[in-house]
């Protein structure tokens, strides 16, 4: 494939309301505001008139025409199947792989009939079986529970397609990886190019079954209609702005699609649409810039729905149509079906997201009687559950709002990394768009969101006035088939650096945090999915803390789900016992007089109350500070482990004679003077093992709860996926399919929607304050040296540097990230080889699975695809001032 190079554009094509973190209520707002303005926990929240890059600055040509298209569907019938190649999968940043070592070295080839497969354990060799697919066109065969599939395809001659295949996690086809539906959704499409001649598929499978087919394309570009994220309009629209909606756009050419227009157009219908429609003044037509979309892939595209009012209850169209450069004829069509309903029943609201500028909704049921008394309730909701249908299993109560987050996806991040960052954007926005009293917010959940209740209640401790998990499962470790993090024990070497990235996901390892908060444990005795021994587990680890307000009820014989009472809502998670402490709970006014708060990252969770611990002594280690005001003596008095900086807030202490004495850790401090600042702070910060006062926080050049590491955090932050064009050709080649292939798996996992741009289109002041990716090494990708050119880790062809480290070869892979210059939130974070088999071997890097375990920089051989445990060859974390000198760093056998 010929890439060519992206037209110039401006940055005009989505403008963003406005999102305000500053006025959140006084007592919490340390917690929420370094939360939700940290980039390593990050969430950058857009100004108004903030846009999503797209559209050229003079108009481009018109759309280049796809090769042409086959003919007719292509149904895959037969192939060859070869059972597990090995250990990967999972949760492992790396397993051994037979298959995937050979693609890796370049020594893959098409297999046939009965050929071995040498297994990286050394034991008996697996042969390809021919396999074929029944009369509906599914293969199924327990070796597609953790094996592959090979078929191939015959062309006459160049032609386009749209693969899509359901079952598989990933695909490479003609060697190209494309992510795959392993949750079998139905409707992930993706463009491929055929050959002339043979084309191989190779599809990576993990649930016993797989459907693939290539589908014709009409054009250059295609709207899909069945993945459509779009709000509900509302009978009564009381707000001037309009409303988001977003779908997804296929680009069959070989030619970025740059300067389309998305106009949207709502028309009545459904019952009794069309008489109320009539005494409406006429919709609006609003037209959305298309933001780029690169060649032979897929993006969701955002647009704008204008306000409506006089529609009745039930359904209305929405027509779209996409134009070309120029108010161009129309390219393309599509017709949905929008729901109409009462503000006060429950329904879909959109928003622009911080994360990647892509468009999300979240389901509400409203409080009937709307008033700023009310209490407020963020339920997550279970892993193939959608937002809408947590929602309708409540019944709708006067008092309260039941607001559902999406986690990205029914499947999601388990509410950890993106789905957690989805459930703190969609509780800030419920909290703008909602009357309530900010001191009456819940979480609950069930099932996996359940697991998120634990996990968001315990970082978080201070934003909600009560946690209510139903069928929660408590941690990967103890359900998920993940791993245990390190602790608080400050071990080396490399595999102990590597176990402190489960930390944060270690619910069991900040459950004192809990005692904080009122909690109520809601379980069904004959659970068959998630154990009630989960529960009972919590249970007992926050009785042998002493929490003080636990509750607890166990359903005799009930199952996963349950409802026992003729009541609206569903038992299981609408219990009327434990919404009767959601509505007599709330959040102190100032904080406690006794605090115990634990962070595992200060990026992840940082504030508590009075409290913010902002840098650690050493990295992803549990740090805890135990702190208590004596309003007798005027002073806080404690002690902290692995704390290197922390803040206390005056103004959230508790009622009492104003602060006089800090006694931390033996030492004892004079505070300064009381301070104009917001919440009138004191930081606190070691030098040389010693407490000191200080004038100011960390500075944001050093590492904070606004910016620190690891490697996942640089996917956050309105990031953008920069790939190398100044390599050779497969290295070229490499670097944009493997940037297209992050794209899609973030759409398809998260609903993502990040900018995808070669190196040459990277404009380093217009996108000043957005994260950056960057594929390729500095030999190859032309951004590195103006983002990069003074990073200790340098990667180049056959090298990689550690300041005074090197390793040399072609076959070693390394990730790593880095603040980028000039701005207090960004990251740069890089994915990159020292020749083709290092660049190939981080092609299937499980960055957007939930609980994964990256730190700051990692280094990696191909021997990992073999088994081999030292195939890590190196990892760290930096320090507070990002230099290695501060941070920790472990070799296997280093090589100065």
């Amino acid at each position: 494939m010929t890439l060519r190079r992206f037209p110039r554009r401006s940055d005009n094509a989505v403008e963003t309301s406005r999102e305000v973190l500053l006025n959140t209520r006084l007592r919490t707002a340390p917690t929420f505001l370094f939360y939700c303005l940290a980039t390593a926990g990050a969430l950058c929240l857009l100004p108004a008139g903030a846009a999503v890059p797209a559209g050229p600055a003079a108009a481009p040509p018109p759309p280049a025409a796809p090769a042409s298209s086959i003919a007719s569907e292509i149904t895959l019938r037969d192939g060859l199947v070869v059972g597990n190649a090995g250990q990967g999968g999972g949760r492992r940043l790396f397993g051994a792989d037979a298959v995937q070592a050979l693609l890796v070295r370049g020594e893959w080839r098409p297999p046939k009939r009965g050929d071995a497969l040498r297994l990286p354990d050394g034991g008996q060799p697996r042969a390809w079986e021919p396999i074929r697919a029944d009369d509906a066109g599914v293969f199924q065969s327990r070796a597609l529970a953790g094996g592959y599939l090979y078929a191939a395809v015959d062309s006459a001659d160049a032609r386009v397609a749209l693969l899509e295949a359901r079952g598989n996690t990933m695909a490479y086809v003609n060697g190209e990886p494309r992510a795959g539906d392993p949750y079998d959704h139905g409707y992930f499409r993706v463009p491929v190019k055929l050959r002339a001649g043979r084309n191989d598929f190779l599809f990576a499978c993990g649930r016993g079954r797989l459907r693939a087919r290539l589908l014709p394309v009409a054009g250059p570009v295609t709207v899909y209609r069945d993945d459509a994220t779009l709000p509900d309009l509302l009978t009564e629209y009381r707000g001037g702005s309009p409303l988001w909606g977003a779908v997804v756009v296929a680009n069959a050419s070989e030619a970025p699609l740059v300067g389309l227009r998305l106009e949207a157009a709502v028309a009545s219908g459904g019952e009794g649409g069309a008489s109320a429609a009539a005494e409406a003044p006429p919709p609006r037509r609003l037209e959305t810039v298309v933001p780029v979309i690169p060649p032979l892939s897929v993006r969701k595209v955002p647009f704008r729905i204008g306000p409506t009012s006089g529609l009745a209850p039930g359904n209305a169209r929405l027509v779209l149509t996409l134009r070309g450069p120029g108010r161009a004829s129309a390219m393309a069509n599509a017709d949905l079906a929008l729901r109409v309903r009462r503000p006060k029943e429950t329904h879909r609201r959109t928003f622009v997201s911080g994360i990647d500028g892509s468009v999300q909704y979240y389901a509400v049921t409203p409080a009937q009687a709307p008033s700023p008394e009310n209490a407020l309730v963020l339920s997550l909701h279970g892993a193939s559950v959608e937002a809408l249908g947590q929602a309708e299993a409540y019944g709708a109560k006067d008092w309260a709002t039941l607001v559902a987050p999406t986690n990205r996806r029914p499947y999601g991040f388990d509410w950890e990394d993106w789905g957690r960052l989805d459930a703190l954007e969609v509780l800030h926005h419920a909290q703008q768009s909602f009357p309530h009293d900010s001191g009456r917010v819940s979480l609950t959940g069930h099932s996996m969101g359940g697991h998120g209740a634990w996990s968001i209640g315990s970082l978080f401790p201070s934003r909600f006035a009560a946690v209510g998990p139903s069928a929660g499962w408590i941690s990967f470790a103890t359900y998920g088939g993940g791993g245990r993090g390190a602790d608080t024990a400050p071990e080396v070497g490399v595999d102990a650096l590597l176990a402190r990235g489960a930390n944060p996901s270690d619910t069991l390892l900040r459950a004192g945090n809990l005692l904080l908060t009122p909690v109520y444990i809601l379980h069904g005795d004959a659970d068959d999915n998630v154990p009630v021994e989960q529960a009972r587990r919590m249970r007992a680890r926050l009785t042998e803390l002493h929490h003080p307000d636990l509750h607890w009820h166990e359903e005799r014989g009930a199952g996963h789900w349950w409802d026992v009472g003729p009541a609206p809502g569903a038992d299981c998670v609408d219990w009327g016992p434990m919404f009767a402490l959601f509505g007599r709970s709330r959040i102190p006014a100032r904080g406690p007089v006794r605090l115990a708060f634990t962070t595992p990252d200060p990026g992840v969770s940082a504030s508590c109350y009075w409290l913010r611990i902002d840098q650690q002594e050493k990295m992803l280690l549990a740090s805890s500070a135990r702190l208590a005001w004596d309003a007798t003596g005027a002073a806080v008095r404690g002690e902290t482990q692995n704390v290197q900086r922390l803040t206390i807030y005056r103004s959230l202490l508790p009622v009492g004679t104003p602060l006089r004495r800090i006694e931390i850790d033996g030492q004892a401090l004079t505070p300064p003077p009381p301070s104009p600042s917001r919440h009138n702070p004191v930081y606190l910060a070691k030098v040389a093992g010693r407490w000191r006062v200080t004038e100011r926080p960390a500075p944001p050049d050093e590492k904070n709860p606004a910016r620190g590491g690891t490697f996942k955090q640089a996917f956050a932050n309105r990031f953008v996926l920069v790939y190398g064009t100044k390599g050779t050709p497969d290295e070229n080649a490499w670097a944009y399919a493997r940037a297209r292939f992050d794209a899609e798996t973030f759409l398809y996992r998260g609903n993502g929607a990040p900018d995808v741009l070669p190196d040459t289109e990277y404009e380093a002041r217009r996108m000043r304050d957005r994260s950056v990716i960057l594929y390729g090494h500095a030999d190859m990708n032309s951004a590195w040296k103006g983002l990069l050119g003074d990073s200790p880790v340098q990667v180049r062809r056959s090298e990689v540097r550690l300041d005074g480290t090197v390793r040399t070869g072609d076959g070693l892979a390394a990730v790593f990230v880095r603040p980028k210059a000039g701005t207090s939130r960004a990251l740069v974070g890089a994915v990159c080889g020292t020749g083709m088999p290092g660049l190939r071997l981080t092609d299937r890097l499980p960055v957007f699975v939930s609980g994964t375990v990256f730190p700051d920089w990692l280094v990696a051989d191909t021997s990992v695809l073999d088994g081999s445990s030292r195939g890590v060859l190196g990892a760290g974390y930096f320090g507070n001032d990002w230099s290695t000198k501060t941070g920790e760093a472990a070799w296997r056998d280093a090589v100065p």
